[in-house]
């Protein structure tokens, strides 16, 4: 007994068939191309913001202080970075500098490491161990906080790692779930700011009285909103207190 032949592959469809069937499937590839093109077209330009490996390791000496998020202003810088520049710090990945920082709150360290920039915003990852922050020698200025008054802002929290370069565009509600992650793993906290601010559209968002950014706002990362609180100026750096209590998601 002979045994039915067994195909298994692609079978021709007739030749009227197989015409509609092609230009089906060029239609809907035309289709979700264009789409794609039209949702990547109404998303925010992501910016210059870039791990700048072309300006090599940067290595500078200054003030370190807790914001509570580490922030260091320079003291002695170099050919890139000037006397007198304030940023904040954070270490590889998903995670945060506090427990290298901590030990020199106040004191002077150097710092090495590679600077994530995105306009006026900075950051600099830094290297581990030592080689990336310890103390230095001599005695540290003060810093002095200037209070800027109460102000209503406009704009998005955002992990500050991601925002300066670490991805593109490191912003919006696609980006919400790696923003809290960056957070949850202590990398200093962004507000930006729908209008100029003092001059500034990058702010460190911190809780009120100098607290770390509280969890009830994490609800709102990457979200437009609008709330209050006191800025206060750090070095060249704008340190917003966000009053989470008011917040306002707005379309």
């Amino acid at each position: 007994m002979s045994e039915k032949p067994f195909f298994v592959g692609y079978l021709p469809a007739p030749g009227p068939l197989r015409t509609f069937l092609l230009t089906a499937c060029i239609l809907l590839i035309s289709g979700l191309a264009g789409a794609g093109f039209l949702m990547g077209a109404a998303q925010d330009d992501p910016g210059p913001g870039a791990f700048r490996f072309d300006y090599g390791r940067q290595t500078v000496t200054g003030v370190v202080e807790m914001t509570p998020y580490p922030v260091i202003h320079v003291t002695e810088g170099n050919d890139r970075i000037k006397p007198g520049d304030s940023f904040m710090m954070t270490a590889g990945g998903k995670s945060g500098v506090d427990s290298r920082a901590m030990p020199l709150n106040g004191q002077l360290a150097q710092v090495s490491g590679i600077v994530l920039e995105r306009g006026d915003l900075y950051m600099m990852q830094l290297r581990g161990g030592r080689n990336g922050i310890q103390a230095a020698e001599g005695d540290a200025p003060n810093i002095t906080p200037e209070p800027q008054g109460r102000w209503k802002l406009a704009g998005e929290i955002c992990d500050g790692k991601c925002l300066a370069g670490a991805m593109r565009p490191g912003r919006g509600l696609a980006h919400k779930a790696c923003a809290n992650l960056c957070l949850l793993g202590d990398v200093p906290p962004i507000f930006v700011s729908t209008q100029p601010v003092l001059g500034e559209e990058f702010l460190l968002v911190v809780g009120p009285n100098g607290t770390r950014l509280p969890r009830e706002a994490y609800d709102h990362v990457a979200q437009f909103i609008t709330a209050e609180g006191e800025i206060t100026k750090h070095g060249d750096l704008l340190i917003w207190e966000i009053d989470v209590d008011t917040i306002e998601v707005t379309e």
